[in-house]
């Protein structure tokens, strides 16, 4: 008997899991988007030369131990970034056209790409969230603080989008290590 109520209150404390704690970010160990519960992956920082641009975290339904993994696998993911370093609207559009370039080169001038672009109309500041939630059906829908910018469908571009974390050219192979826990 002693032994069960162990195990239930072990398992307990293991499901309400805090908040992590990144160069003063919260990084929760989990959210809900669209009514699903998606797991923290992992996450990391995202530098430029030697600014700390954002903290970067990868949410899924299962564990991605690999980029590959990620890629293939057909769940809802999310991709936050809480902004330690003020950037500029034209430096995050130049910055996801070079993700795009390096991971996925015949999607950079997709009308896809144009919209996903389109929805950048302003800088995001230190302390700014932004998601970008990457269905498993393709939705693409990107928040700015919790307001919705707007969304798009395509399965290749939601990959495509992955691909500049966890893809094989990252735009920061030490974030990509974080994102998928390692």
């Amino acid at each position: 008997m002693r032994l069960l109520l162990a195990l239930i209150l072990v398992v307990l404390v293991a499901g309400t899991a805090p908040a992590k704690e990144i160069e003063g970010v919260k990084v929760e160990p989990q959210v809900t988007v669209n009514s699903e519960t998606l797991q923290l992956n992992g996450s990391g920082i995202r530098k430029k030369f030697f600014i700390k641009v954002y903290v970067g975290s990868l949410y899924a339904k299962k564990r991605l131990a690999s980029g590959p993994e990620a890629l293939h696998d057909s769940g809802d993911k999310l991709v936050r970034m809480d902004f330690l370093h003020s950037v500029e609207k034209d430096k995050i559009v130049d910055a996801f056209q070079e993700g795009l370039r390096n991971n996925a080169p015949d999607l950079v001038d997709s009308a896809e790409a144009k919209k996903f672009l389109s929805l950048i109309t302003d800088d995001f500041k230190r302390g700014d969230q932004v998601d970008i939630f990457l269905g498993g059906d393709g939705t693409v829908m990107v928040k700015h603080n919790g307001k919705p910018l707007g969304t798009l469908a395509s399965r290749p571009f939601a990959t495509a989008i992955l691909a500049i974390y966890v893809g094989d050219k990252p735009a920061d192979a030490t974030l990509k290590k974080g994102m998928l826990g390692k």
